[in-house]
């Protein structure tokens, strides 16, 4: 399977702390909440390219990368057809 840049939808907390994810909406219609993020910080995406802040996020016990590349967000995904 490849690895593709999966553009998603997110709900988030903008705030004087900043941009706070709080859930990521699949394009199938699957809602994941975001338990906690642990890290954010300016960074690449090396697997699939682009740029922008990079959340490390808890979903479901499992960590997972979302980065805010502007105005989109985007997961590494995935993809069997590709």
């Amino acid at each position: 399977m490849k690895v593709v840049k999966k553009f998603v939808s997110v709900t988030a907390k903008f705030d004087q702390n900043g941009i706070t994810p709080l859930k990521i909406f699949w394009s199938d219609g699957r809602v994941f909440d975001i338990d906690r993020v642990t890290d954010v910080r300016p960074a690449a995406s090396i697997v699939v390219g682009g740029l922008g802040i990079r959340y490390k996020c808890k979903i479901g016990g499992k960590e997972r990368l979302l980065f805010y590349e502007q105005p989109r967000w985007f997961v590494e995904a995935k993809s069997p057809g590709v």
